[in-house]
Order: structure tokens, then sequence, then C-alpha cells
């Protein structure tokens, strides 16, 4: 994605491109443990990368009302001498999509776009995610890869091997739906479309705090996310890809 911008004719882009991703392998004994992990998840199913950690958040600078009290402590040990935005900075920060969007907050968004409620949903995401209840009280059938592994399996495994077992279910899942735009998101979305595979989304931190700043809720605020992801939704791709040559055909 980042030779985008480069003096190569497409065609070149293209080929450099999916040799890239054509010779990207994870390690082969956790390549077996994805592979079982994937084969353990019900099908078909969405995978949904959802980033709302006490470290995040803390990070965001964002501040929420609502949240357990549980959350309300973790989020606060986590940001140390970086405190939330106030006032109208906070306003203006909120509505330039700075803020991750909450478990519950992802799960209204996803009734917005008509996606049902029985929906088989993997959870691909960090360890430590707060108010994850937002989102299983309105989607029931969610997974995550520790209810999956054994016990002593998960213990085990480093932070960045867990990403990893993500990385290769998101790339293999029958759609992939994320709620930021980070690394993982960049390298998910490219391999989906190097290997063809469309349904891929983006939900959009900004028209979610513009919506909601103009004080729509219930179905006025459905049908207001709906139309702002309409476009990416029905072409399957993703704001991030609109002109992505991975999967140029050579």
């Amino acid at each position: 994605m980042s030779q985008r911008r480069d003096r190569y004719p497409q065609y070149a882009k293209a080929a450099l491109c999916q040799a890239c991703y054509g010779s990207l392998r994870l390690a082969r004994t956790l390549e077996q443990k994805a592979a079982q992990l994937l084969e353990a998840i019900p099908k078909p199913f969405l995978s949904l990368h959802l980033r709302f950690e006490p470290d995040m958040v803390a990070y965001s600078q964002c501040d929420y009302s609502g949240l357990s009290p549980a959350s309300i402590e973790v989020i606060e040990a986590a940001r140390g001498d970086r405190k939330p935005w106030t006032g109208e900075l906070a306003h203006v920060w909120r509505k330039r999509g700075k803020c991750p969007l909450t478990p519950n907050e992802t799960a209204f968004i996803l009734q917005a776009l008509s996606i049902p409620r029985n929906t088989n949903i993997y959870l691909a995401a960090g360890d430590g995610l707060v108010e994850i209840e937002g989102l299983k009280s309105t989607y029931t059938n969610v997974v995550t890869k520790s209810a999956l592994l054994s016990g002593e399996d998960f213990l085990n495994m480093h932070g960045n091997t867990k990403a990893a077992l993500d990385y290769y279910v998101s790339i293999n899942s029958d759609s992939y739906v994320a709620t930021f735009f980070g690394n993982m998101d960049k390298m998910v979305a490219a391999m989906r479309a190097c290997k063809g595979l469309h349904n891929t989304l983006f939900l959009s931190r900004r028209a979610y705090a513009e919506l909601t700043s103009e004080g729509l809720d219930g179905k006025e605020l459905m049908q207001g996310l709906w139309m702002a992801h309409k476009e990416d939704f029905s072409m399957g791709r993703g704001y991030a890809l609109p002109d992505c040559f991975c999967d140029f055909k050579l």
C-alpha cells in the first residue's frame, strides 16, 4: 500500500505487491496452530478487529461516559500523564474520528448495516478488552481464541503470537470488519484484496461522532450510519483500498 505514490507503472506495482504478499508466511508451527484455530470457528463467520483496550483508550486521549467502574479504573491506570481532552478540544478531537469505537457503538453500527444478530463473529482483539458485554449482549455468537484454544496453549503465548493468529484468521474469514485502521488492518485488507476477498469494511469513527454530535439517535442514527457506510459496504473493499493494485490482473 505504501507504493501507491511511486512512479512505476501499474503492472510493475502490482507485480511487486503480489510477490511480497505471496511470499509472506507464518512460521510453520504457528501456521499449523492458526489453521487449527480457523477450523474450530463456526462457519461462515465475520472477523471483527475491535480496539478498545485500556492502553488504546488512554493513548487516544478521549473521555467516555457510561463505562463501568471497573473499565474506568483500568483506563485511568493506563493514562498516566496522558489526560483526556476537555471542553471544545474534546469535541473537535472526537469529530475528527480520533476516538476508538466502544463495543456497544460497534454493535450499533453493525446493526445499522443489517448484519444479523446471529452472525458468527470471531473477535480479533488484544488482551484486556473492556466493555465487551456491549457487543455480546447484541451479538451472541461471539467466539475468541482464548475460548477455542487450550488454556495452557493460550497462557504460554506471547502477544505477537496472538496477533499473528488473529491475522491468519482474518485473512481467511468470510468477512472482515475493523473499528480502527492500524498496521494489522492495512496488512489484512491488502492481503484480502490480493486474494480476491473483498468483503472488507472499516467502520467510520468520524461518521459516528458527527452524527451523534448532531443529536441523532435510534432509527435516525442507524439510517445516517447506513448512508455513511453504504458505498464502502456495497463495494466490499473499504475506504482504505479505493485504488489498491494488489488485485491488479497481470
